[in-house]
């Protein structure tokens, strides 16, 4: 490939590319937004209420009662409420961090922790198992869904664990290298409201007709993975949560009351459709994953690039997907053309107990990637769509070919920044952040890679 730098010095270039790679991003996320799902996916009009395929005809309900859970829950409740108005109430809970926010008519708030559960959570989700136990059997309920819902709410099924136990085992398996489905599958299975409990206590409490609305950031195959499928009948198994905390290594980072469940093999069953509890139930995903890379792909062909997209990497570990997205890269650019590489999903990032540094999958992704294009026309952005990236302020970050130079003369080291897990201070230093603040949406991430 051509080096722009080591021939000419001028990073104009590459300057160019990273300014094209936001546009694309940003461009990205103004397209795929809760409230433009919304618009499209349902409709209200003459008491009657129309999810994508399905009707409902509100005036045969004593009552519309929705729970709005996850990092879009207010987005996804406040367009609800556009269309129902009054005849809606409900409960929002969102992140502590979302906490300024302002509170919608009708609905009671709750502000849980993220990623890690807090009192909050375990407040929500006694608020949530009150109120569903007292709804009529003519009552409609409607779960509106996004990411980050796992910590958000939760209440341990068996009471002698405690909040310190929770944290402690969501700690775990965030770090653990786990993809977020085998993550899920412990949570489902040690909480009183994840793998399809929330129903069961909607229907125990007599609710008839469930819907859930979901804006997902898992893969379109999993959707009962979804803040741990609090709505859906949950296709893991104990067996599985044994197989997983052993291929994970996970009993000597659990805390000691989890950990015995594990060695005891006492974990509890979740609810399975075949129990009876879903059959009133439906759900629907009006936004995800491959929206956002439309629309990405949308703009990059704006922009004049010859465009493929590739999600063969979801769920791999960040090096072996960087290492094959840029094979892919250059494979697609061999032809001479312009060529943009899009990429949804997660990949995962197992961090050490005593990494201290900030920064979080995507800028780790970027980060390597940094140091496998020193001097090739390549740039690479990696975000989320949520606008948070792990422990840091950015929703990601953008390398080049110029980003090992760079980050030298800015005194820093690319790869002791990498051995430290210290993404986000370099890419600050370079001012090759991606900053976007709370985005109100969670639909995965995106990686866009470009060759010029």
């Amino acid at each position: 490939m051509h080096e722009a730098v080591s021939k000419s010095g001028d990073s104009t270039l590459f300057a160019e590319m990273r300014t094209l790679l936001r546009k694309i991003f940003f461009d990205a996320l103004a397209a795929s937004t809760v409230e433009r799902a919304f618009e499209q996916h349902l409709d209200a009009h003459r008491g009657v209420l129309r999810v994508k395929d399905d009707v409902y005809d509100l005036r045969s309900y004593s009552r519309v009662f929705a729970i709005a859970l996850g990092k879009a829950s207010l987005p996804m409740a406040e367009a609800l409420h556009r269309q129902l108005g009054s005849s809606v109430t409900g409960i929002v809970i969102q992140p502590e961090s979302f906490a300024d926010q302002p509170m919608l008519h009708g609905f009671t708030h709750f502000n849980g922790g993220h990623p890690t559960p807090s009192p909050g959570s375990l407040k929500a989700a006694q608020a949530v198992l009150k109120s569903l136990g007292a709804q009529a059997d003519d009552a409609l309920i409607l779960y509106l869904l996004s990411g980050g819902g796992s910590a958000l709410m939760e209440k341990p099924l068996d009471d002698e664990l405690t909040l310190d136990d929770l944290i402690a085992t969501h700690r775990a398996l965030v770090h653990c290298g786990a993809p977020i489905g085998k993550m899920n599958a412990i949570r489902k299975h040690l909480s009183a409201v994840k793998g399809g409990r929330l129903a069961l206590a909607a229907s125990e409490g007599g609710a008839r007709q469930q819907v859930s609305i979901m804006v997902s950031d898992v893969p379109d195959s999993t959707p009962d993975a979804l803040a741990s499928g609090p709505t859906m009948p949950d296709p893991t198994t104990v067996e599985e949560c044994y197989a997983i905390a052993k291929e994970f290594q996970l009993l000597t980072r659990l805390p000691s009351a989890v950990r015995e469940l594990f060695e005891h093999e006492a974990l509890q069953e979740t609810p399975k459709y075949e129990d009876g509890t879903f059959h009133t139930s439906r759900w629907w995903t009006i936004l995800s994953n491959p929206s956002l890379e439309e629309a990405a792909k949308g703009a990059a062909e704006q922009a004049g690039f010859n465009v493929a997209i590739d999600n063969s990497c979801d769920d791999w570990d960040y090096a072996r997907a960087a290492d094959y997205l840029l094979n892919r890269l250059r494979e697609l650019h061999s032809q001479g053309r312009r060529t943009c590489l899009i990429s949804g999903g997660e990949v995962t990032v197992k961090v050490p107990h005593d990494a201290s540094g900030v920064g979080g999958r995507n800028q780790h992704f970027a980060l390597y990637a940094a140091s496998r294009i020193a001097n090739q026309d390549i740039a690479v952005l990696s975000g989320g769509s949520d606008g948070v990236d792990g422990n840091s302020s950015a929703a990601g970050a953008i390398a080049d070919g110029s980003s090992r130079l760079r980050a030298q003369q800015a005194g820093a080291d690319l790869n002791q920044s990498l051995a430290n897990f210290d993404s986000f201070s370099l890419f600050e230093r370079l001012s090759d952040g991606i900053i976007t603040g709370p985005t109100g949406n969670n639909i995965r991430d995106l990686r866009i890679l470009l060759a010029w």
